[in-house]
């Protein structure tokens, strides 16, 4: 592990193939890391980004589906929460199950203790709004919940994790599928399809063009936050499946640490990598989850319509 991760330090990890887009001065983006999951170093790693979330905060997080329990814990996120004054978002599913409506959302996110710890928005209560998306090749916008034009500032608390459709969950799902309302979940899993989601399961596309219509959805909110919005991703739990799934497996690999980024690409990559690199046996399952998906392809993508880069530099904070 150590070898490998002073290879990641050294050499950043890996290619973009086509254009990519760098951080300011062309410099290669930073990926903070801290091995201990802790309240504290959470709003630490925050705190290094060097970028204040100021305005109305919206921070997006899954608040877990009924009978889940690897979500990130409001004990783990209050304080940060808390600290830039955050409004918890969410919007609700496409697929059924207990967060299907508004009603039923608010009741997880009550019961799974979100409630106690910040004021909980669903988005699309009160319908939907569409951002742009430039440079598609799939989605001719990015259909969200209304509510989410009402923030100033938005802050993506990802679990990392694998996904049973996407090979794994990180930034870019979160920020793509998490702010896309009911109907644009549908939108963005049929790539473009259809809107609606009793529509879905009847209008699957080939997986890459999920996968790519996923970072297509997540430039869109780039595109719309500029320089107000940040990324943050906590790789513990780390069973194969989301934290949307009511049964998920259990972990069978150690947990990593924090990791943060002013690039979604790049805490992708990074999170991806440290998972590969770490010396816990039990990584295979989460790796075939990521490559049987060909969940890789998402960042590629990703990075050559310019969300962020696949090249960074890992800067350790224990």
């Amino acid at each position: 592990m150590v070898l490998l991760l002073s290879m990641l330090l050294t050499a950043g990890c890996g290619n973009a193939r086509n254009s990519q887009k760098k951080t300011a001065g062309d410099e290669r983006a930073k990926v903070y890391f801290f091995k201990e999951i802790s309240p504290e170093n959470l709003v630490r790693i925050y705190e290094a980004l060097g970028r204040e979330a100021s305005g109305k905060v919206a921070v997006k997080l899954s608040t877990g589906e009924p009978g889940g329990h690897n979500f990130l814990q409001p004990e783990l996120i209050g304080t940060l929460v808390q600290k830039v004054g955050g409004t918890i978002v969410e919007c609700n599913t496409a697929y059924g199950g207990g967060r299907a409506n508004t009603e039923a959302h608010l009741k997880a996110a009550a019961d799974h203790g979100f409630t106690s710890i910040a004021q909980v928005d669903i988005m699309d209560a009160d319908g939907e709004a569409e951002l742009p998306v430039n440079g598609g090749r799939h989605l001719a916008k990015d259909i969200v919940g209304s509510h989410y034009l009402d923030y100033e500032f938005t802050i993506i608390l990802s679990h990392f994790k694998g996904h049973a459709m996407g090979g794994f969950g990180g930034a870019i799902k979160n920020m793509s599928i998490g702010i896309a309302s009911s109907g644009g979940k549908a939108y963005i899993h049929t790539a473009g399809k259809t809107s609606d989601p009793g529509q879905l399961w009847q209008n699957l596309p080939e997986q890459d063009d999920f996968l790519e219509s996923m970072a297509e959805a997540a430039k869109a909110v780039a595109d719309h936050c500029g320089d107000r919005i940040l990324y943050i991703s906590v790789a513990n739990n780390l069973s194969v499946d989301c934290d949307c799934d009511s049964n998920p497996a259990d972990p069978q690999m150690g947990d990593i640490g924090i990791l943060a980024s002013l690039d979604p690409v790049a805490l992708d990559k990074a999170c991806t990598d440290l998972v590969r690199a770490s010396e816990d046996h039990g990584k295979i399952h989460l790796i075939e989850r990521i490559d049987s998906r060909h969940g890789m392809h998402t960042l590629d993508y990703a990075a050559s319509i310019g969300l962020g880069s696949l090249e960074y530099d890992l800067v350790p904070m224990d």
